[in-house]
């Protein structure tokens, strides 16, 4: 198993900069890649960004590339997610997920707030 905690929300104004974190514990040694989903109210939760665990290949949704960064600290089994130039639209909860292979299953954080205000 896989622990997933996420930190750094909170509410920030438009233009403002945000960094998440997601320390992961348990069988890390089995995660193939680390990533973030939000899900805003009435919507579906949407992928946002993912980087391989033992690689540096990363994936944005175009929404958020150029603003956005994920990144890893190994030695701190960490994921962080910085977030620049935010806006009102990226106002959601933001869920980390540790993406496991052989066999294939996911594993969630219990989410952190981002507000954006206009």
């Amino acid at each position: 198993q896989v622990q997933l905690v996420e930190s750094g929300g909170g509410l920030v104004q438009a233009g403002g900069s945000l960094r998440l974190s997601c320390a992961a514990s348990g069988r890390t040694a089995n995660i193939y890649s680390m990533g973030w989903f939000r899900q805003a109210p009435g919507k579906e939760r949407e992928f946002v960004a993912q980087i391989g665990w033992s690689s540096d290949v990363t994936y944005y949704v175009d929404a958020v590339k150029d603003r956005f960064a994920i990144s890893r600290d190994n030695a701190k089994n960490t994921v962080y997610l910085q977030m620049n130039s935010l806006k009102p639209e990226d106002t959601a909860v933001y869920y980390c997920n540790a993406h496991i292979i052989l066999p294939t299953y996911d594993y969630w954080g219990q989410g952190t707030q981002v507000t954006v205000s206009s």
